[in-house]
């Protein structure tokens, strides 16, 4: 018998590709402090921060999912936008540049004592944005709560020339990774439908 699968995070995104997938989940959100460690570089925080996440709503009888996806430039994590004009900064600054995705997965599995986590990576080529086109990019609300201040699911994706690695990754939950670690850990994703 298959364990209830959790999905430990309230993105409306990673919700919708599980969705996709015809995949049966309930929702758990993890409220954690997502600030990055003193030296910690991005690679490790989305590691850290996804196992975490998975950890902290763990319950016997549940396969627990849980990830965590930043944007980085010049080594730099780029989270979501404290107001609008947060967003704007950010905007400017990854306008007509390339930055990367790093989403870290985790999976956890309390009966067994078994946990699994890697990451995914793409790189992301931004359009150029004159100072008008930024504002009307944060005047549809769009990017106040998107790491990195864009979606590329939604309006954002106007402005994303290019996508260099996967998609779904770059949405908030890459998922050839996930499938992967579900098979590491002995399950097929898509028996959860």
């Amino acid at each position: 018998m298959l364990p209830t699968l959790v999905l430990a995070s309230a993105s409306p995104r990673r919700r919708e590709l599980l969705t996709g997938l015809g995949v049966r989940f309930v929702i758990r959100a993890a409220d954690l402090d997502e600030t990055p460690l003193p030296g910690e570089d991005p690679e490790t925080t989305v590691l850290r921060l996804a196992r975490a996440k998975a950890a902290a709503v763990a319950r016997p009888g549940e396969l627990v999912l849980a990830a965590d996806t930043d944007v980085v430039l010049d080594g730099d994590i780029l989270g979501k936008p404290r107001d609008p004009e947060d967003a704007r900064r950010m905007l400017a600054r990854i306008a007509g540049r390339e930055h990367t995705v790093l989403s870290g997965v985790a999976l956890e599995e309390p009966a067994t004592g078994r946990s699994t986590s890697g990451m995914a990576v793409s790189r992301v080529r931004m359009a150029a944005m004159t100072p008008e086109r930024i504002e009307w990019y944060v005047a549809t609300g769009e990017p106040l709560d998107k790491a990195g201040s864009y979606a590329v699911q939604g309006i954002g994706a106007l402005l994303v020339e290019e996508i260099f690695g996967n998609y779904t990754n770059v949405v908030g939950l890459p998922l050839p990774l996930t499938w992967r670690l579900f098979r590491e850990m002995g399950y097929e994703l898509l028996d959860f439908r």
